[in-house]
């Protein structure tokens, strides 16, 4: 009789590579008329004078997203297209997802939305949303009657 050590994940990893195919498909939603929406990672970062949200939009044109800004909510939507195939190429396998997106944000009231400005680079969208003063109201003491 042999000796093994326990592993209490084993059982788990055991199950979870069972369902591989399946769970290689679980950042984005199933494939819908060939295109499989996805939902790009982001960063939110305030600093002293502004927030910054960062998406990674890796091959999104700038043409193809959108940076809303109402009522304290951010939106950003866009839309990844799928590589047109070329002939003599034959796709093994794909890891990356196509399709629309869409990110809202519910940010503070301190923002200054006149000076709202968006970059893309390096695959990168960062939006810079600007900080202003917003004087908090002082506690008011209520006179009981």
């Amino acid at each position: 009789m042999r000796l093994m050590r326990w592993e209490p994940f084993r059982e788990m990893d055991d199950l979870f590579r069972g369902f591989g195919p399946l769970l290689d498909r679980m950042p984005g939603r199933p494939l819908i008329e060939g295109k499989m929406d996805f939902i790009p990672p982001a960063d939110i970062v305030e600093r002293e004078k502004e927030y910054l949200v960062k998406l990674d939009l890796p091959d999104v044109r700038k043409e193809d997203v959108k940076v809303l800004f109402d009522d304290g909510m951010l939106t950003i939507t866009g839309e990844r297209k799928v590589e047109k195939e070329v002939k003599g190429e034959k796709v093994h396998r794909t890891e990356r997802f196509y399709g629309t997106f869409e990110r809202s944000f519910a940010l503070p009231d301190d923002i200054d939305a006149k000076g709202i400005h968006a970059e893309c680079k390096d695959g990168v969208l960062m939006v810079r949303l600007p900080r202003v003063a917003v004087e908090k109201p002082r506690p008011l003491a209520i006179t009981i009657q």
